[in-house]
């Protein structure tokens, strides 16, 4: 793997490793996905609030190491925190095979599971911000847009193939099955990236974290509210399907991916040309038509359109407000920005499973769909008043 070139293929052909291994580590995630929920409670008896708690819980846990994952990659290199964070999610493994061995006792299943969980986030935090400010050192800053889509495939293609594949592993080896997976598939991973070269580290003053969110502030504030309505996908979807009596749940969470990850193929580049905002707008109001669908759908067939749809317009959004926070740090602080960034992202999963949960307590499981359309317009409304607030201060001093 060479350095970054500007000719798209060149491009292109050095993320596609780094998307392969994010693949592998996140299907460690991915896979379990699907049956966590049903696993916590049918076989466990817990209840919605508890199913959103121990989702959201992986998230909660990432947000709160990405300044730690940020900064070992701008201090140590992303290759140490990148074989850490895929160590981590294998031992994830082992504890949800531990949580299945004692089902029979709920509460200690459930207290193993927890901490299966939260070294999951701590996991995820130190692969994918590495594997991020990895590729991105590799193809220079002016391609951090197409990198950053080409670490959501590798994301969202977890998603996408390892529910429908989770679902069944799950139905023929029973969850000790998927903790076997989750096992194996991120000590791959490392395996590949173990013999790639560190990027090279970029002696400098530590930058503080407070600070950092200070700069990106608006585009990370954005990613959060983006985000709510893609965690009301992941903790809920499937538990709609089975309460109305639908088939077919992993094949709508597919639909999301497979959206998701030809719109970043075709236009990855995108946010690069014309600017992270501009894409962004469009990309929210396709993501919020997409969750009233799901809100209000009648039928299986109408909630994998909107699942769809969803997938299509939260596509470019994390790479459009991460081209936007990215330029406005040296590379020097990469690592820490892209951590500052992907923690406004897990913000947002992480509420979305305690909030979908109450909300759905209340109102049914229709109801989280509303509240993740409503965020996405929340977050289309803060992006159009930095816009304007922008132009008026370029006004000022012109």
């Amino acid at each position: 793997m060479t350095a970054g070139g500007d000719a798209r293929p060149n491009v292109v052909g050095q993320l596609i490793p780094f998307s392969l291994v994010a693949f592998l580590g996140f299907l460690a995630i991915g896979v379990p996905l699907p049956v966590l929920p049903s696993f916590v409670n049918r076989s466990l008896g817990f209840g919605p609030v508890v199913v959103g708690c121990v989702i959201g819980l992986q998230s909660l846990t990432t947000l709160l190491t990405r300044q730690y994952a940020g900064r070992l990659c701008d201090t140590r290199g992303p290759k140490r925190a990148s074989l850490l964070g895929l160590g981590c999610a294998s031992l994830t493994g082992l504890l949800y095979l531990a949580s299945s061995a004692c089902s029979g006792q709920p509460l200690a299943a459930l207290a193993v599971l927890i901490c299966g969980r939260l070294l999951l986030g701590l996991g995820e935090s130190l692969f994918i911000t590495a594997l991020a400010a990895w590729s991105i050192a590799r193809v220079g800053p002016h391609n951090a847009g197409r990198a950053m889509a080409w670490s959501g495939i590798a994301m969202y293609g977890a998603l996408a193939i390892g529910a429908p594949a989770g679902l069944a592993v799950a139905r023929y080896g029973g969850f000790a099955a998927v903790a076997a997976c989750a096992i194996v598939l991120p000590a791959l991973g490392a395996l590949v990236a173990f013999r790639w070269t560190d990027a090279p580290l970029t002696p400098s003053r530590c930058a503080a974290f407070l600070g950092v969110l200070r700069l990106i502030w608006a585009p990370g504030l954005g990613m959060a509210l983006a985000s709510l309505g893609v965690g009301v996908i992941v903790t809920f979807l499937a538990l709609r399907y089975q309460t109305q009596g639908w088939s077919g749940a992993g094949f709508a969470l597919t639909g999301f991916g497979v959206a998701y990850i030809g719109v970043r193929l075709v236009l990855g580049g995108l946010p690069d040309r014309i600017g992270g905002y501009r894409s962004a707008i469009v990309c929210l109001l396709i993501e919020a038509a997409g969750l009233l669908l799901i809100w209000r759908a009648g039928s299986g067939l109408e909630a994998l359109v909107g699942a769809t749809l969803t997938g299509l317009g939260y596509s470019l959004i994390f790479p459009s407000l991460g081209v936007e926070a990215i330029r406005r740090v040296g590379p020097e602080s990469r690592g820490l920005v892209l951590g500052a960034y992907l923690a406004c992202f897990d913000l947002g999963l992480a509420l979305a499973g305690p909030i979908a949960g109450g909300v759905a307590q209340v109102a049914g499981l229709a109801a989280p769909f509303m509240a993740g359309a409503v965020a996405a317009l929340l977050s289309l409304s803060l992006i159009l008043l930095s816009l304007i607030g922008a132009r008026s201060q370029r006004g000022q001093a012109a």
